[in-house]
């Protein structure tokens, strides 16, 4: 059985599951600006849409597009933003 996660009155929605690299999920978010924190390192790939963050220590938001990963340190906090619903897979190591 999958585990599903819902956050932000379910704007964020995703799915978890097993891979041979590890533990992911993914998911989508409804277009807006988000805040999540981290319990290990995550490997985060957008997979459709846009989607601006500003990763802990940096005053500066980087866009990632289809097919680009960014990665977020464990025991942090990072902000991201979208305008428009945006999917992404997510890989923790």
């Amino acid at each position: 059985m999958f585990k599903t996660n819902e956050y932000f009155d379910g704007k964020v929605k995703s799915i978890a599951f097993e891979t041979t690299e590890g533990p992911a999920t993914i998911g989508a978010m409804k277009a807006g600006e988000y805040e999540f924190g981290t319990s290990s390192v995550e490997h985060m790939t957008v997979t459709s849409g846009e989607m601006q963050v500003q990763l802990p220590g940096e005053k500066t938001w980087n866009t990632y597009k289809p097919f680009e990963t960014f990665i977020v340190a464990k025991d942090v906090s990072f902000k991201v933003k979208m305008t428009g619903d945006t999917s992404y897979r997510c890989l923790y190591k």
